[in-house]
């Protein structure tokens, strides 16, 4: 086991002392002494950054890689042992393909074990589990979640455990809403993104960016049940139809939105509240605003007052699995008008 950090240090510079050696005494392609010394030592630097770009890999890609670079190596040796009678090269150069061969093979098995891990189950082969780690489950974050910026406090008081997982396929939705024409959309997406970054800055939290993905599965929260399927997580989520949806088949479900049900809410009847007025609503003179985390805010007596910044005084709060909603009221005996923003504060749904 290493100690220390001059362990590791050691370990990398005989590494690439006895690479640089192997090729000096090969000497491959006809090269020098002295040329084929370097070459090796280029090739150990490379393989010490392919080793520090995968340190932090989960145990089942660990798994997947060894298996794969394992049957990459042993296809290699078969097939040098094929191509053996029919090598016509100078001794050498024979003997470094000989060697190279398994190496390139192992090296390819082991991308693709990489790759395939997700489809690894250790749990089900009840290998490197502890039954009393069995409540740490993993756990994928939906869309909805990143944008919605309460999964930071959440994580910050420490009523989360185990693994954060965000697929690919999820900060590619966040960048598209991101990149929209929509300044309320895209005020969104770029919340989402700096939610991801906040979670990958915890030091106490195990946050994974997953490259699993379903090719054939166009829409975003199907790939989530599947993945969800694949590593046996659960799925944190604000959206009510992929929470219903998830839960038919048998997933089990965090929803933000109903462990805010059994919390005191964010803003009480009486209290004021300063918003941005972005639209007019559906009911006669009223405005519609929107916090930072999307949250709709009916306001009465505001549609006059549409791109202006405005307090109100909250009149109730109604709260639901399918998300929040505050309805407030505008009097201008009381609140005076702030100027007008050239932006909304917040956004409308995806």
């Amino acid at each position: 086991m290493l100690r220390s950090p001059w362990d590791t240090i050691l370990l990398r510079i005989g590494f690439i002392a006895l690479l640089a050696a192997i090729a000096s005494f090969f000497q491959p392609f006809g090269l020098s002494h002295l040329s084929a010394a370097l070459g090796g030592i280029i090739t150990a630097i490379a393989f010490n950054v392919l080793e520090l770009r995968v340190r932090r890999a989960r145990l089942t890609s660990i798994v997947g890689a060894c298996l794969g670079s394992i049957l990459g190596g042993l296809i290699g040796l078969l097939f040098v042992s094929l191509l053996n009678p029919v090598i016509f090269i100078g001794d050498p150069t024979a003997q470094f393909f000989r060697l190279l061969v398994p190496l390139l093979g192992g090296f390819l098995g082991l991308l693709v074990g990489l790759a395939k891990s997700e489809l690894i189950d250790l749990n089900a082969l009840g290998l490197f589990t502890k039954p009393t780690e069995n409540d740490r489950v993993s756990k994928l974050l939906d869309t909805s979640v990143l944008i919605d910026g309460r999964i930071v406090d959440i994580a910050e008081a420490g009523f989360l455990d185990g693994e954060l997982v965000i697929p690919q396929f999820v900060l590619h939705e966040l960048q598209l809403v991101a990149d929209s024409s929509d300044s309320a959309k895209r005020n969104r997406g770029r919340r989402g993104l700096d939610i991801v970054g906040r979670l990958q800055k915890m030091p106490r939290l195990s946050v994974e960016v997953s490259s699993i993905d379903f090719p054939a599965i166009r829409e975003v929260d199907l790939k989530l049940i599947e993945a969800a399927k694949a590593r046996r997580a659960k799925i944190v989520t604000n959206d009510l139809n992929l929470n219903k949806l998830a839960q038919v088949q048998g997933l089990e479900v965090l929803n933000i939105n109903e462990l805010a049900n059994a919390l005191r809410p964010v803003v009480l009847p009486g209290e004021t509240m300063r918003v941005f007025i972005l639209k007019e609503g559906k009911e006669y003179n009223q405005g519609v605003a929107y916090l930072d985390d999307g949250t709709m805010v009916v306001v009465d007596n505001a549609r006059r007052h549409i791109s202006r910044t405005v307090d109100i005084t909250v009149t109730s709060v109604l709260q639901t699995t399918a998300g929040k909603m505050i309805f407030g009221k505008y009097d201008e005996r009381t609140h005076p008008i702030s100027e007008p923003r050239s932006a909304a504060v917040g956004g409308s749904t995806i």
